[in-house]
């Protein structure tokens, strides 16, 4: 991963945009991808830059921009926080994460609590804290403190707070929002990739909006596109920690990026899967299979739109997604976004009008 590669990261994964409030992370994605194409948005929020090449498919390749987070649904009148998740969490995480709270007034920190294990009963200490037995604690006094000078009200986003860290394997990268930073900075680094380089297609990079609450953002915008063929940018299930093993898949840091076979909103073009496939093993480019059987990305809003959209979605081996911190492989990056520019270069007129076309199986005899 080169300097420019690992800035961008840092700084996409460092800021903060829970869903419906992605505008810091559109904002960056504007900046670093006018120099490629005109910019325009939908009215959902979603972000996209076109880029130009042949008279030929539109390829849409959409990174998306939220993260997971939570809302503010009361203010008790100890001026703590109770609240609600934004996406997918386990709330054996969640004890003692720091947070933002966004609010009209400022953006200020605080931290999930809940009632001290000193003091927990002995059937208590057996159990594994609810979510809604936990709150936010922003350090009011009271409810009037919280709500009149923080400006705290129902409603109000927060997001966590950690630091983009290279491990001691200075390829190994430790950061919040890697789902779906990542896929923001591939969808923003390909078009630098291609450059001026010529391809046979016009390419979409995409920052869509509300993944995590259902792939809104990208139903929107593939509307708004009406592309011929989608490459979808998302991490996946690393499987190279304890408890795990390859009956969940193949999800190594640092073996190459995943083609995802089926999750559970989508089956890829199975022709899309195969050109994958070949383009990695002519280029010497290292890959692995997932599979994702209760977990789904844009792919599955965007592969049903109009009278459908060949699709396949490429991953990124994460560990600990949904959580507060992830690590992720700089050569899975990079070796991602290798595969994405030779199927640019591939996805001419006549490549993706064949993605479409019934595939015949003839049995052995």
């Amino acid at each position: 991963m080169d300097k420019y590669s690992l800035d961008l990261c840092k700084e996409l994964t460092e800021a903060h945009g829970a869903p419906g409030m992605e505008g810091a992370i559109a904002d960056i994605f504007r900046r670093e991808a006018k120099a490629y194409g005109p910019i325009s948005s939908d009215k959902l929020g979603s972000v996209m830059c076109c880029k130009e090449g042949a008279a030929g498919p539109k390829v849409m390749v959409p990174g998306h921009l939220d993260e997971i987070g939570f809302v503010v649904r009361m203010v008790d009148d100890e001026g703590f926080l109770k609240f609600s998740p934004l996406g997918g969490w386990y709330d054996q995480v969640l004890l003692s994460q720091q947070v933002l709270v966004h609010t009209r007034k400022g953006a200020w920190p605080g931290v999930i609590g809940s009632k001290p294990p000193h003091i927990l009963k002995p059937d208590e200490r057996d159990k594994v804290v609810k979510r809604e037995d936990m709150f936010i604690d922003v350090g009011a006094k009271n409810r009037a403190e919280a709500e009149r000078k923080f400006g705290v009200r129902v409603g109000d986003v927060m997001t966590c707070v950690f630091d983009f860290t290279p491990m001691a394997n200075p390829k190994m990268l430790l950061a919040k929002a890697w789902d779906d930073r990542l896929g923001v900075a591939l969808a923003i680094d390909l078009l630098r990739k291609l450059g001026r380089a010529k391809h046979p297609n016009t390419v979409y990079s995409v920052g869509t909006v509300q993944e995590e609450v259902g792939c809104r953002g990208a139903q929107t915008a593939a509307y708004t596109i009406e592309p011929d063929v989608a490459l979808v940018l998302d991490v996946g299930i690393a499987t190279d920690v304890p408890g795990c093993g390859r009956a969940y898949g193949e999800g190594t840091l640092g073996k190459g990026p995943q083609l995802c076979v089926l999750d559970g909103g989508m089956i890829p073009n199975r022709r899309l899967l195969d050109m994958a496939i070949d383009l990695a093993e002519k280029h010497k480019i290292p890959h692995q299979f997932s599979i994702l059987e209760r977990g789904t990305t844009d792919g599955a809003r965007i592969h049903m739109q109009f009278s459908g959209v060949p699709c396949l979605y490429i991953g990124a081996a994460t560990r600990y997604i949904h959580s507060q911190a992830g690590i992720v492989h700089s050569d899975d990056y990079d070796n991602a976004l290798k595969l994405l520019v030779a199927m640019i270069k591939g996805l001419d007129r006549k490549t993706v009008e064949s993605l479409s076309q019934s595939r015949q199986v003839r049995p052995s005899r």
